[in-house]
């Protein structure tokens, strides 16, 4: 079997790397890739976003199955283009992927089906949304949510109406996030533990995986401005079995079930960005895909061959597979750019990774690196690297995990050092 994946983070290592240990894979290829995912797979320069030419590639590499790692060519309607050439791929389609592609939409589909989530108000201009604001409705801190993609970095949390309103004015007027920044979401803040909840489906039948939690602030003690993530965990404790079916009564089948019932059905992978309150787990976002570090923690504890899973959700039979996971607890640690996730410079050489490689119970995932001329592994990207470590207990994962990350070194490499503490 050939397949491909479309993506060039420590996401789509991961997935690489779990694809790589299948023995139905002759040819394994990545578009773009980066330098880790290299070693594993034959990477091609074409963007993500380059629908046109990924269908050309997939065509002349007789491609049997993609994986699209990444939520804008999903959003841009990649699934729907690779099936109208019958071209099987493991995604939703572009209505689908509307979950994340707007929070607006989002929010209203939630409320329509009765799927618990925050109190919310969609403002079209920056007056009505300083009016909000000024209404005291919500309280502080109160949530402002720019409406599109905003690579996990839309999303404000105002302690203070000053700094709502200065999200607002970022988010609205300076369109610091683009065209995302034409609506914005103000909503109530949620408070209890965050949990992210990742499932797969075809549409009909559901696949949870284990619960993992991501850290999104770039400081230790949850300070400094939201990330991409920088760092996550799993750990068959994370969700109790009460809350763990309260998720899937009151929100996962809920919302796949009205999917399908709106005329758009999802399937691929779901990820459920999750708030547990006192009054149960409250939904904060959707997004389309395996999440980013999250990916890292949860693909080491799968047991199931990735490609049959794939090949089910194409086929509409994923309720023929009995996943089977990993009772392990795994921990992973970005090792980021000094300076991200704002401005930072980027081509320093790594040292380290051969010595890492050889621990035992430890993967780096490659986020953003690049080879240079001279053949140096260097960074390449805000996030740099993941470093993924597995051990009995959850203590033992990330103890392993900071104790590779120690040999690992880059200049103004930053990382947080209280990662599943």
């Amino acid at each position: 079997m050939r397949v491909l994946v479309i993506g060039s983070g420590g996401r789509e290592h991961a997935i690489v790397w779990k694809l790589h240990q299948s023995p139905a894979i002759s040819r394994l290829l990545c578009a773009p890739g980066n330098a880790g995912i290299a070693e594993l797979a034959a990477c091609s320069s074409v963007n993500v976003t380059d629908i046109d030419r990924l269908i050309e590639l997939a065509e002349a590499e007789r491609i049997d199955l993609t994986f699209v790692g990444p939520e804008a060519p999903l959003v841009a309607g990649l699934v729907d283009a690779f099936q109208a050439r019958g071209l099987a791929i493991v995604g939703p389609t572009r209505a689908a992927a509307q979950l994340e592609g707007s929070k607006v939409l989002a929010k209203e589909f939630m409320a329509r089906h009765g799927i618990p989530t925050a109190p919310f108000v969609v403002c079209d201009s920056p007056q009505a949304a300083h009016r909000v604001i000024a209404s005291g409705r919500f309280g502080y801190p109160v949530v402002v949510k720019a409406d599109g993609l905003a690579a996990g970095k839309g999303v404000t949390v105002a302690e203070t109406r000053e700094q709502a309103e200065q999200a607002i004015e970022r988010t609205m007027v300076e369109r610091a996030f683009g065209a995302a920044g034409e609506r914005v979401v103000i909503e109530e803040c949620l408070f209890g533990r965050e949990a992210s909840f990742f499932l797969f489906t075809d549409g009909q039948t559901i696949a949870p995986m284990p619960a993992a939690q991501d850290y999104k602030r770039a400081l230790d003690g949850d300070r400094g401005p939201n990330t991409g993530g920088m760092g996550s965990i799993s750990a068959p404790e994370l969700i109790a079995r009460e809350v763990w079916q309260a998720i899937l009564d009151t929100i996962a089948r809920p919302t796949v079930e009205a999917m399908s019932a709106e005329g758009r059905p999802y399937r691929g992978v779901l990820y459920i960005g999750l708030m547990l309150t006192q009054e149960g787990p409250k939904v904060l976002e959707y997004n389309v895909r395996l999440g980013d570090p999250e990916a890292q923690v949860i693909l080491p504890r799968l047991e199931t061959d990735l490609v049959e899973i794939g090949q089910a959700i194409v086929a509409g039979e994923l309720d023929r597979i009995q996943l089977r996971w990993s009772s392990r607890a795994t921990a992973c640690v970005i090792a980021a750019s000094r300076g991200y996730p704002g401005r930072y410079e980027k081509g320093f050489p790594i040292s380290g990774l051969d010595e890492v490689a050889a621990m035992p119970n430890v993967v780096v995932f490659h986020a953003g690196t690049a080879r240079s001329d001279e053949g140096e592994i260097v960074t390449n990207g805000g996030r740099v690297l993941g470093v993924t470590a597995w051990d009995a207990t959850l203590p033992d994962a990330i103890n392993r995990a900071y104790r590779a990350l120690s040999r690992i070194h880059f200049q103004g490499m930053h990382y947080r050092r209280d990662i599943g503490t």
